[in-house]
């Protein structure tokens, strides 16, 4: 017992037993371990606000003098019983849990590393616990960090300025993008979005784990951080499961509660996975942290769990489309792109969200830190490839409720120039009259009599762009989407 007391000082917060009651139950901690670990959760909350408040923090140490050798004295009796209140939680707590017959079953088996490592796994794969003691499944040799975060000020979006504008822009750009920028672009990555989607997050993963059976693992990427996964393995149980849908969600999305429940309905593999910084993976989503945890993740899903790399559709659901395409563009062997609710470019959003007197910081900030270039992307992918426009879309559209500003049809007229280079000026012309319209306008105008060319585009774009009569976050049908791919690898 003493050595399961030792132990449960700096042991995992358990979440819940699978199988052990319905999915919203959940473990229920006694009021000794609770109250300790509500202190504790306090403590770590005050931390990282100070950590981002450290600036205006730092100025009312300055103002009141608190640097001086004198008033730091004054404050050493309040750090002292600080620190004295944080031990005495982790007591507390560590008597609740030790006194809790399911902590020490969970306990138990988290010490017993004896067992061989499948053996483990299997055993903790019961339970669900704070992830950061989840073992690695697989990791990927580091790597040395990218040019740009070992010179953060190299580049620049308007190099035509002169020094005294570009240097307080660039500076700030980063101040911006290192404090409130990349949340903004990310919500997902936001502390307290997170805490108030816990309970589903929890559930979801239950949900997945105990009725579709999935499999929750532990990827490192080259760069350290580590991505929390879950796979659904339908390959002897489905006449689709051969293929491996890879899923990757939009900028608030987790897979706990995301796109990963249209494919596994639809009766195929799926792999899910969080975005760096998002639930309990690490990191932040910066397009380098982006593509080393997508590559992981296809590493993943080719030497651990068996699949080929032509077996494997990639599935990017809003901002999500970026990791999917860039996949798509270092893998271009895959069975296919299916990119739903996306952008060509994440600036034109970025700008139309923000005031006009704020467009050269915006540029600067997506350039350099956030340059979301879909389209880019797809020009070194010429496999199977569709875009799922919403038309209700109020996210990717530029003004909603205005087909024609949503950015999904940039994206889909960029794809076509790029990939049928043979295109008169006359035909890109009409892409870019005909994808402004809505699906059943198109369909009309088929039908009558049109000119070839008219016809040959109206076709391209059938091909390329599939329409749902829904808002952004609703989830794609598992019928519509078993029918685009189908229609699309068969094409």
């Amino acid at each position: 017992m003493l050595k399961l007391f030792l132990y449960s000082f700096f042991s995992p917060r358990l979440y819940r037993k699978h199988r052990d009651g319905p999915c919203e139950v959940i473990y229920k901690p006694n009021s000794m371990e609770k109250w300790g670990d509500l202190v504790i959760k306090t403590v770590n909350i005050l931390t990282s606000l100070s950590y981002y408040a450290s600036p205006f923090i730092g100025m009312y140490i300055y103002q009141k003098g608190f640097y001086t050798f004198e008033k730091l004295q004054t404050l050493t009796p309040v750090a002292t019983g600080f620190a004295w209140v944080v031990v005495l939680s982790i007591i507390i707590r560590a008597i609740g849990r030790v006194t809790n017959p399911k902590y020490v079953g969970f306990l138990r088996i988290f010490i017993n590393t004896t067992l061989d490592p499948e053996s483990y796994m299997q055993s903790l794969r019961k339970y669900d616990f704070e992830f950061k003691y989840w073992p690695v499944s697989y990791s990927i040799t580091a790597s040395d960090p990218s040019w740009l975060e070992i010179n953060p000020f190299s580049r620049c979006s308007h190099p035509e300025l002169p020094t005294y504008k570009r240097i307080p822009l660039q500076l700030l750009a980063f101040v911006v993008v290192h404090t409130f920028g990349m949340r903004l672009i990310y919500p997902g990555t936001i502390a307290l979005v997170v805490s108030s989607l816990w309970r589903f997050l929890l559930i979801g993963r239950s949900q997945l784990v105990e009725t579709f059976g999935g499999l929750r693992a532990k990827l490192q990427t080259c760069d350290g951080n580590f991505l929390d996964t879950m796979f659904v393995d339908k390959r002897e149980k489905t006449d689709r499961g051969n293929t491996l849908v890879v899923c990757s969600e939009g900028n608030s999305g987790f897979y706990e509660i995301g796109v990963m429940f249209s494919p596994i309905k639809a009766g195929y593999s799926v792999l899910g996975w969080n975005h760096p910084g998002f639930a309990e993976s690490t990191g932040k989503p910066f397009p380098s942290q982006e593509q080393n945890a997508i590559d992981a993740v296809m590493q993943y899903a080719i030497n651990i769990l068996g699949f080929k790399v032509e077996d494997i559709v990639l599935f990017g659901w809003s901002i999500g489309g970026y990791t999917a395409a860039y996949a798509a563009s270092t893998y271009p062997e895959v069975k296919a792109l299916l990119l739903d609710a996306t952008f060509d470019d994440i600036l034109p959003i970025a700008q139309n969200q923000m005031p006009q007197s704020w467009a050269i910081l915006v540029e600067e900030i997506i350039r350099t830190y956030a340059d979301l270039n879909i389209s880019e992307m797809l020009e070194n992918y010429k496999g199977p490839i569709c875009l799922v426009r919403r038309n209700n879309d109020e996210v990717i559209c530029l003004r909603q409720g205005l087909i024609h500003t949503n950015r999904g049809n940039n994206l889909v007229k960029k794809l076509i120039e790029t990939r049928y280079t043979n295109l008169t000026n006359e035909e890109l012309l009409l892409v870019d009259k005909y994808v402004r319209l809505f699906g059943t306008h198109r369909a009309l105008l088929e039908k009558r009599d049109i000119g070839e060319s008219d016809r040959k585009i109206l076709k391209l774009i059938s091909k390329h762009m599939q329409e749902l009569n829904g808002t952004h976050c609703i989830p794609l049908p598992d019928q519509q989407f078993k029918n685009i791919l189908d229609s699309i690898i068969e094409a």
